[in-house]
């Protein structure tokens, strides 16, 4: 796909269609700033003297909430015709969270900051869970049945070139302003992004969502009822997220991992740091493009076998170094390959997805993740503790593997 055809857009979509496509573009400029903010608040936090397992509660929480709130949120929003409304709201809400933890945390006793800021993401949890479901209703619905590659290419390349130019800049940032007072400045900037991504993500117009039609009068154990009785029957969804759920087990277990084996075993300076995302980051905008082209050349069970094998081995291949120049190199290629995944799990999820009970669905996969969220970097940091950091590593990178062969050993006719 050529640069030219990216700005011009794809053809065969009448003008809402193509509104639609602009505003979820312009959106992820927002969303790229707000994202620079997210590597560096387990730094900041590790900085602040965290311990590993208060480090691990920034990925815990968001599970913890989630896997209370995920499937009541499923059951409203499947009652909400305007989606779009919760998508932005949602949006907002999370964003503005970062901010509050720059501002907040300037106000904060020195000795209190950490806790506070770990109170602070719990409550911006609460609509971090509602986008979640809401995010992957709401592109599908753009999307549509065939475009899902096309959209989701175009979001998270704007995405990630604009989060990997403001990692790289913060990086540069932090390195030239006093501790805490850097950390404090960037979160509070960074939260703002929450009001554009609101009037952009607020301008997308979709048809009322279907709901289910069911009584008024049922209660919650027929509704109950009545939703497992068609989950049994959609075999492909549940095949599909239990591997994805082994997967992302692994995925979680590493992810607390990686910026303290930065600060504590290669001892990295904040702007070597960012350099490893944004290395990560800024080649996600090639790997979206290839893995696009490719999944109309290879099919997309191609694409879900390599991409899990590569991001699977990253963990393992950061364990065996502490140079940052590799470490570097090897976030570069990862990031090819986390492309793509981010591309084949949406795309192979939302196929499983019947489209009246939408909400419902993504919310029980959600919830899955967040059981695996909760658990693994509690388990990735107690492994860090006592076996050490490179281990922990290993371990995240063999479950992810794990996952691999599991997705390899998937039935052909439920992959497209």
């Amino acid at each position: 796909m050529k640069i030219r055809r990216f700005l011009a857009g794809l053809p065969d979509l009448n003008p809402i269609q193509q509104r639609n496509f602009r505003n979820v573009e312009l959106d992820a400029i927002a969303v790229g700033l707000a994202n620079a903010a997210a590597p560096f608040l387990p730094v900041f936090l590790t900085r602040l003297g965290a311990s590993s397992f208060q480090v691990g509660l920034l990925s815990s929480l968001p599970a913890l909430t989630g896997l209370i709130l995920a499937l009541p949120m499923g059951q409203f929003l499947q009652r909400q015709r305007n989606i779009v409304r919760w998508f932005s709201l949602s949006r907002m809400g999370y964003i503005l969270g970062y901010g509050l933890i720059g501002v907040l945390s300037l106000l904060m006793p020195s000795g209190f900051r950490v806790v506070g800021i770990l109170l602070l993401w719990a409550l911006a949890t609460i609509p971090q869970t509602m986008l979640s479901i809401t995010f992957s209703v709401v592109m599908n619905a753009v999307a549509g049945p065939h475009h899902r590659f096309d959209l989701m290419t175009r979001r998270w390349s704007i995405l990630g070139v604009t989060t990997s130019v403001a990692v790289f800049l913060i990086g540069q940032l932090l390195d030239r302003i006093a501790f805490p007072l850097n950390y404090q400045v960037v979160f509070t900037v960074l939260g703002l992004a929450g009001i554009l991504s609101y009037y952009f993500s607020s301008q997308i117009v979709l048809p009322d969502m279907p709901v289910p039609d069911e009584p008024e009068a049922r209660g919650l154990k027929e509704r109950l009822a009545a939703y497992l009785h068609i989950l049994r029957n959609e075999r492909a969804f549940l095949s599909f997220v239990a591997r994805r759920f082994i997967f992302l087990t692994g995925s979680a277990l590493v992810t607390p991992i990686f910026p303290l084996y930065f600060v504590r075993v290669v001892h990295a300076s904040d702007g070597w740091i960012a350099t490893i995302n944004t290395a990560q980051t800024a080649i996600l905008m090639v790997g979206y493009f290839f893995w696009s082209a490719q999944s109309r050349r290879r099919g997309t069970r191609w694409i879900l076998l390599w991409t899990t094998f590569g991001v699977g081995v990253y963990p393992v291949l950061v364990a065996l170094t502490t140079r940052v120049e590799l470490i570097t190199l090897f976030a570069g290629i990862a990031g090819i390959f986390q492309a793509g995944l981010n591309l084949v799990f949406f795309d192979e999820l939302m196929k499983r997805v019947p489209i009246e009970y939408s909400a419902s669905f993504v919310a029980l996969a959600q919830e899955l993740q967040y059981v695996s969220s909760m658990v693994a970097p509690v388990l990735g940091t107690s492994l860090a503790d006592w076996l050490g950091l490179q281990a922990a590593l290993w371990i995240g990178g063999a479950v992810q593997l794990v996952g691999f062969a599991l997705f390899a050993t998937m039935d052909r006719a439920g992959v497209g």
